[in-house]
């Protein structure tokens, strides 16, 4: 990951931290863009005092021009970009499809859809001045089966796998890969609103039975982006305990 430079959304905390922590130990530039500026400008802190090199952008993936200003300010600092990791989400409403507001649905297709196609919009023209790159979209098991009480969640990630297969085909050619990573059940603060036997609940539905860990996602995107993987592109790679097995 030497002189490379890697832009990761939602970075702030869990799985964006993870895979932020580990691409910089292994010597990559990491821009970190999150809209929570504080926990953000920690993250960046705790990595430049581990010696790795990384500085903070406040983004608000909903919005397009944020995107193209993100990419503007890497160009700007490191003059390349080579990976990009479009990991910003969130759980959003949770209700049934007749109950569900029209503002919870439109929330997350923003954030968890919408930024997607943002991101790689901006991403994609940088990686070609760059002479290709990697890109890995973070779905969800939830990209590949269905979820009651998740239909906006469900939807968006399932979109993000077929913007993923699309844009792979597109730009394959160009030396640009593109991937998506569908965790299971991860503990990450996006749990935090959840009490303990809830947790347990979740848990119970991964045959390996427990909660994945933001590292362990953070390895396959890092495998995903190197290159290791260079055959590799259009894919969908679940990391969920057994979840889709069942």
């Amino acid at each position: 990951m030497e002189n490379k430079t890697v832009i990761i959304t939602g970075a702030a905390s869990g799985i964006g931290k993870a895979t932020a922590v580990l691409f910089a130990k292994q010597g990559a530039s990491i821009v970190i863009s999150d809209i929570h500026e504080d926990e953000g400008r920690a993250t960046t802190e705790n990595i430049v005092a581990s010696g790795g090199k990384a500085t903070f952008f406040k983004t608000d993936v909903t919005r397009p021009e944020d995107l193209e200003s993100l990419i503007n300010f890497t160009l700007k600092k490191y003059n390349r970009l080579d990976i990009a990791v479009n990991n910003a989400g969130i759980s959003g409403e949770l209700n049934t499809i007749a109950d569900m507001s029209i503002e919870g649905w439109q929330k997350v297709i923003a954030v968890n859809l919408n930024s997607i196609f943002y991101g790689m919009k901006f991403q994609i023209p940088a990686m070609l001045k760059s002479g290709g790159g990697s890109i890995v979209n973070i779905s969800s098991i939830l990209g590949a089966v269905g979820f009651a009480g998740s239909a906006a969640y469900t939807a968006a990630k399932h979109g993000v796998i077929g913007l993923t297969q699309t844009a792979a085909l597109e730009y394959s050619s160009q030396n640009i890969r593109v991937n998506s990573v569908g965790p299971g059940f991860i503990d990450t603060p996006l749990l935090n609103v959840l009490d303990v036997e809830m947790k347990n609940q979740l848990a119970s539905l991964h045959p390996i039975g427990r909660l994945g860990q933001s590292e362990e996602v953070a390895e396959l995107i890092y495998w995903l982006s190197c290159d290791k993987s260079s055959f590799v592109t259009g894919s969908y790679y679940p990391i969920d305990g057994g979840y889709l097995a069942r």
